[in-house]
């Protein structure tokens, strides 16, 4: 019985490399979670940048007509046309938080 103990003890064939290993991994997963987990907030917060960009640009525009005649009679005309850009309600997002956990964080124009 004592040899089996003394056989049991001094035998070190891949336990403690598998222990190590275990641990290892473990911490290995837990950052790869934690890494992860703020990749996307970084995503995230970069998608939400290119939205506040988009809303952020003034699509109005207008162009004038022209007429053309002579002695009172009409040639040729073209009316001109004008569209102003409305304020949307996610145009700097003020109302839409989109980015976990975003309680407190502005965007880059103070809005």
């Amino acid at each position: 019985m004592l040899g089996i103990v003394r056989r049991l003890y001094n035998d070190e064939a891949g336990f403690i490399i598998s222990a190590e290993l275990v641990l290892v991994l473990t911490i290995a997963v837990l950052a790869m979670i934690v890494g992860l987990s703020e990749v996307a907030v970084a995503v995230n917060t970069e998608l939400n940048d290119v939205s506040n960009a988009i809303g952020a640009l003034n699509q109005t525009y207008a162009f004038t007509g022209f007429w053309s005649g002579s002695h009172g009679k009409t040639k040729s005309y073209y009316m001109g046309s004008e569209f102003d850009d409305a304020f949307d309600d996610c145009d700097l997002n003020t109302s839409c938080d989109i980015v976990c956990g975003a309680e407190g964080l502005r965007s880059e124009g103070g809005y």
